[in-house]
């Protein structure tokens, strides 16, 4: 059991963040605000994938007032994310964001982050402190343990500094996140925060490549994290789909235990194996409809390509299939339920599936 480091709670719109609540996964609209009816469409699409927060990029007054027409058509909490110009930020606020993200780097004169805070708390929003390595002044990337020590103590430094200025201003609605490209450097960033703060922690790596190095480099620090208990949200980056990034998301909350959700387990075959079955897999993953706000437990299913892997090697799981020739065995925690038929065997473990008595296996 994960024991979670403790924090205070904060509120993005309906969603709690912190406080022990649920681990919210989050992505970003990938195309310009300004295209409300685009913007909108993929938001709906994260949503229905699980994302539960979404954030937009406003680089000019006109994604600014954009917000409030996509704030109207959508359902779950949109941010605000402001480079460079604070009165963008300002703008967001007007038009309904339910969170600003800041970055040290680039917006810093103490006037300016005073007006946004003041506009914030009137608002009754919070406010990201959102540090990348890549704002900090001559900050290469590192290529040392010295180097990446050094860098996360940069990072950790300059949150903190943000953050006194904004708790002068008697505000504590805040979120801080402390990203680089590299694993090590945000792991220690993270940890070296968390020591000396109790605000909510937003987790993730930026500028992390293309899907498979990306989903590998986040899952490793976003992982790490998790599993020591520092996190409250957390976001995985990828060049791509956003939608894959919530799904990303979900399978690391789900891996660590702090999610519940259907969890496929699946040979990776050989020889042995007379059927197609990656094409199973793929047909029993689509035919999930099962999502975070529906589901209240979580459930280990195997599906296996042999005797040898199926039901013995997979007795730890709930329930599975495990092909011989062209007839699978269903079975539920080892023991063997019936025979079926290799063109029946998805609809009878989703039958299965649908008859399980769920049981939380998550804190």
């Amino acid at each position: 059991m994960i024991k979670r480091r403790t924090s205070r709670k904060i509120w993005v719109g309906n969603i709690p963040v912190g406080g022990g609540s649920a681990i919210p996964v989050q992505s970003m609209i990938k195309v310009p605000a300004t295209d409300v009816k685009r913007a909108v469409a993929q938001v709906r699409e994260l949503e229905a994938a699980g994302c539960v927060i979404v954030r937009a990029a406003v680089p000019d007054e006109e994604s600014a007032q954009a917000l409030a027409e996509i704030k109207k058509r959508i359902k779950i909490p949109l941010v605000a994310d402001i480079h460079f110009n604070y009165r963008l930020a300002l703008a967001a606020i007007e038009s309904g964001a339910d969170k600003i993200r800041l970055n040290p780097g680039n917006i810093r004169r103490q006037e300016e982050i005073k007006a946004v805070v003041g506009a914030a708390k009137r608002r009754g929003i919070p406010i990201r402190v959102g540090v990348n390595s890549g704002s900090l002044n001559t900050v290469r990337r590192p290529t040392s343990d010295v180097r990446r020590e050094n860098l996360a103590h940069r990072m950790a430094g300059a949150a903190l500094d943000y953050v006194r200025i904004i708790e002068k201003l008697k505000f504590r609605d805040i979120v801080i996140s402390l990203k680089t490209p590299d694993i090590c450097s945000t792991v220690e960033s993270y940890r070296l925060i968390a020591g000396k703060v109790d605000y909510p922690l937003h987790l993730g790596m930026t500028a992390t490549g293309p899907l498979i190095p990306a989903i590998v480099k986040s899952s490793l620090g976003i992982g790490i994290l998790l599993l020591e208990g520092i996190g409250d949200t957390i976001r995985v980056s990828l060049t791509g789909d956003p939608v894959e990034e919530v799904k990303a998301g979900r399978e690391v909350l789900q891996a660590t235990g702090l999610s519940g959700g259907v969890e496929i387990i699946s040979c990776p075959t050989c020889g042995r194996c007379r059927v197609n079955l990656p094409r199973i897999v793929h047909r029993f993953q689509n035919a999930l409809h099962l999502t975070p706000n529906t589901l209240h437990g979580s459930l280990r299913v195997a599906i296996m390509g042999c005797e040898v892997n199926g039901p013995g090697e997979a007795k730890e799981a709930d329930i599975g299939l495990a092909f011989g020739g062209r007839n699978a065995l269903l079975f539920r925690k080892g023991r063997i339920l019936r025979k079926v038929k290799e063109g029946e065997a998805v609809s009878a473990l989703l039958s299965e599936l649908s008859n399980y008595p769920f049981k939380r296996r998550f804190s």
